[in-house]
């Protein structure tokens, strides 16, 4: 019976990652010393309570690199794409880390690998 209310309590408090945005397409262009990454998302936006809030840029070790905040909902555009100029990726990374975030579910478990060409 304990454990029955213990598993239950971990489901009540583990939160529903089923509406997560997702990474649909990302790119990064590289604009003299810096770089513009535009990321296309999909999110089941609901309104002012439950919508995709914003992604960022890491490098391969989790250094944030750039942030792109997202301030209203999307319902009516979706997939939608943004993009954030003036990105410092530092010489010799042959990849980035996209990971988005919603205003309900938080921060994306697994963010999603963009390669760069230079």
């Amino acid at each position: 019976m304990i454990r029955t209310g213990l598993l239950l309590s971990i489901l009540v408090v583990a939160p529903a990652y089923a509406d997560a945005p997702k990474v649909v397409t990302a790119e990064a262009v590289q604009q003299g010393a810096g770089w513009t990454v535009s990321v296309t998302l999909a999110h089941p936006d609901t309104g002012w309570d439950h919508y995709a809030s914003g992604w960022e840029v890491l490098a391969p070790d989790g250094v944030k690199l750039g942030y792109r905040e997202l301030t209203h909902p999307h319902v009516e555009e979706q997939p939608f794409t943004r993009s954030l100029s003036g990105v410092t990726i530092p010489d010799g990374l042959d990849h980035v880390l996209i990971r988005p975030r919603c205003t309900l579910d938080g921060w994306v478990g697994s963010p999603t690998q963009l390669d760069l060409s230079n």
